[in-house]
């Protein structure tokens, strides 16, 4: 039996503007929140930051993580501004009178603390024991700084630990799950630019949601917000954990006679408009539809792998001679030339989506 997680694993990226310019702020958030981010987290690095978060979640529909360094005064002016949840490192926190600050106010508002750890915060002593960065020696800051908490009485935590290493935040996120019982939020810290990032992270992220390891998620790249969420979105809906719309397509070769490159463009440009038209009043307005629809839609060249392919999908097209047959639940529906497969396919999926 597969250990994939069964609960609902959430979707967190992270704002780039600055957090004080609330116009821009909220915009961008709006934009992540309608692409299907959960949680957003934003920088609070001094007091102006801290207050606009009370504006900011007057305009937004999710929660907000407030990221603290170094000044727990910080955290504690965010939590009273109205964050949901308060993110640090106790490491660079400082006293532990500041801890003790952050431990309590929370307490008294009931908000979480998120440990992070990442792979270039470990402490010197912590390091020389283990002979530089391993996962046990990031469970180890990890502990640290649980126990940092616990000391005072506080006990809602949840952890990460990512490094930029696929392997070494693989192991790390399961070392910590066999021996804690604290809630994750996992991804590949540093991954960098889009195209290698997402590769990255779909390796980390998608193995251990696979093991049934992960709450949170973030897919962190050198690229603009909306990028994290459509990845993170795509490696959920490959595991089964989001519903959404798979569009599955052949690579191509020389037997094809439609343009199945084209055609597939085609079809992701459109399909989000059409499911649109068929959302309930009663869904939240600021939610995108594929959140709503789990379909899959398959587009094929040729007649090899084509028609069963087509067929075992909810929609599909299975090229010909510069033609295509379209499937709706395994039947055959219509013939179409490729310059209106598209169309007709979306007119039978729009006339089926209620269904």
């Amino acid at each position: 039996m597969s250990n994939i997680a069964t609960d609902k694993v959430t979707i967190q990226s992270m704002t780039t503007t600055k957090t004080d310019d609330i116009k821009s702020t909220v915009a961008q958030i709006k934009r992540l929140e309608a692409l299907g981010c959960d949680i957003i987290r934003v920088a609070v690095p001094d007091i102006p930051s801290a207050n606009a978060i009370t504006k900011i979640k007057e305009q937004i529909n999710i929660p907000v993580v407030a990221d603290i360094h170094f000044n727990y005064k910080l955290a504690i002016r965010a939590v009273e501004a109205g964050a949901d949840k308060i993110r640090i490192n106790p490491g660079n926190i400082g006293s532990d009178e500041g801890i003790k600050a952050i431990a309590d106010v929370c307490n008294k508002k009931n908000i979480p603390i998120r440990i992070g750890v990442n792979s270039g915060s470990l402490s010197a002593s912590i390091l020389k024991k283990y002979g530089g960065v391993t996962p046990e020696s990031m469970v180890e800051s990890v502990m640290e700084n649980v126990k940092q908490l616990n000391k005072y009485n506080f006990d809602n935590i949840w952890i990460s630990a990512k490094a930029s290493n696929v392997p070494l935040t693989v192991k790390t996120y399961r070392l910590l799950h066999e021996q804690t019982k604290y809630p994750l939020h996992i991804g590949i810290t540093e991954a960098g630019t889009e195209y290698a990032g997402i590769i990255k992270s779909a390796i980390g992220i998608g193995s251990l949601l696979m093991d049934g390891i992960g709450n949170t998620i973030r897919v962190s790249l050198t690229e603009q917000p909306e990028r994290e969420i459509d990845a993170a979105i795509t490696i959920l809906k490959s595991i089964g954990l989001r519903p959404g719309i798979d569009i599955i397509s052949c690579p191509t070769c020389g037997r094809c006679n439609i343009d199945v490159i084209e055609l597939t463009k085609m079809l992701e440009s459109k399909i989000d408009n059409v499911l649109m038209s068929k959302l309930r009043v009663t869904k939240p307005p600021h939610r995108p539809p594929f959140l709503y629809h789990n379909l899959t839609i398959a587009v094929m060249g040729c007649a090899v792998n084509g028609p069963g392919e087509a067929k075992q999908a909810d929609y599909g097209i299975a090229g010909g001679d510069g033609e295509g047959i379209i499937f709706a639940n395994g039947e055959i529906i219509k013939k179409a030339p490729m310059n209106k497969l598209i169309s007709e396919l979306l007119a039978v999926i729009e006339a089926g989506a209620d269904n």
